[in-house]
């Protein structure tokens, strides 16, 4: 009797203990912060990287956040969804940063209400190139044979998509875009439901999880802008730049060398956010630049040169506030602008 009273005592002992470390536990989940980052959709070169970072910025703010990564149909979508509450820090390029100031494009008539975001943290620069079927490139020897086809010009909204319509309209090209899902991309080209679809490589080394699985399933070529539309292109203010196609792809894409309009992506928080949390940020990513190439060889140019990627990704668009927290930081490496101006944010 006197066994079975302390065995049951050991066991009630026991799990007051469990309860007690669970409500530990628990009290401390309540206590840390969200920081949710929206990206485009699953599948996409965004997506996949900021899943990868996640853990980097938790650590890096040490434990007292709980970063989320949410994904949204495109990053224009995520951005708005940042600007509307739903996010702290949206993925974006340098084009989607123009179009929301001079609110064109997914922007028009568009009214944020929270703060708006700002110069946060460039990443990588993306190349966006014209693409299609092997068997059926014949008929295509210039970008002007794809104006007025169907063409899958990534997902609307995706900054890659704004680039080449901006790069059509510098062209005086018909843009006839045909949305499908990323995820039937190959079969869209072997179907000929798209004649062509625009491909994209980060830094040249690195392609989308859905253009590798098209790589995988169809033989592809790569039509390069003719020299008359590299020079319409330049006229317009947009580069172009040579794409090693062995940098990416794994398999025979045509040209010897790729040539495509490169655009600046970059992860930016809304002016709300504090400015400590922002520095603390940006600064972890410049300590651990060469660990993010290892997950990922798109982060090579980032890590070759940190801070003039945040100085160009400024200069895309001068006029647009640089966060207090990105401001501090590029100020203690001598590498701030005057001409530049910063966002008010809490701190």
């Amino acid at each position: 009797m006197l066994k079975a009273k302390s065995t049951f005592m050991l066991s009630t002992a026991t799990i007051a203990a469990v309860f007690a470390v669970s409500a530990v536990h628990l009290a401390e989940a309540q206590e840390r912060k969200s920081l949710r980052w929206t990206t485009s959709a699953v599948g996409s070169y965004g997506y996949t990287v900021a899943a990868t970072m996640a853990k980097m910025v938790e650590t890096a703010l040490g434990g007292e956040y709980t970063v989320t990564v949410q994904p949204y149909t495109s990053p224009t979508v995520a951005m708005k969804a940042v600007m509307n509450g739903e996010g702290e820090i949206a993925y974006t390029a340098d084009v989607g940063m123009g179009q929301f100031h001079e609110r064109t494009g997914g922007f028009k008539d568009y009214q944020p209400t929270k703060p708006e975001i700002a110069h946060t943290w460039y990443a990588y620069p993306m190349e966006s190139m014209m693409a299609t079927t092997a068997k059926g490139a014949d008929k295509y020897k210039c970008w002007k044979d794809f104006s007025g086809q169907p063409v899958f010009f990534t997902t609307a909204g995706f900054m890659n998509w704004l680039n080449m319509q901006r790069s059509f309209k510098a062209l005086g090209y018909d843009f006839k875009h045909v949305q499908i899902d990323i995820k039937s991309n190959s079969d869209a080209l072997e179907a000929g439901t798209v004649v062509g679809s625009v491909t994209y490589t980060t830094a040249g080394k690195s392609l989308a999880p859905y253009w590798k699985e098209t790589e995988i399933r169809t033989d592809i070529k790569v039509i390069n802008p003719c020299p008359d539309e590299v020079a319409k292109l330049k006229a317009a203010g947009l580069a172009v730049v040579d794409v090693d196609p062995k940098g990416a792809f794994t398999k025979d894409v045509g040209p010897k060398m790729l040539q495509g309009v490169p655009i600046l992506f970059g992860y930016n928080a809304r002016l709300d956010i504090p400015e400590a949390l922002v520095y603390k940020m940006v600064k972890a990513f410049y300590d651990k630049k060469d660990e993010l190439v290892k997950t990922d060889a798109g982060f090579g140019p980032m890590a070759k040169d940190f801070i003039g990627m945040q100085v160009q990704g400024i200069n895309a668009n001068p006029q647009i506030p640089v966060h207090p927290g990105l401001a501090k930081f590029l100020k203690e490496h001598k590498a701030w602008n005057d001409k530049w101006k910063i966002g008010a944010s809490s701190s």
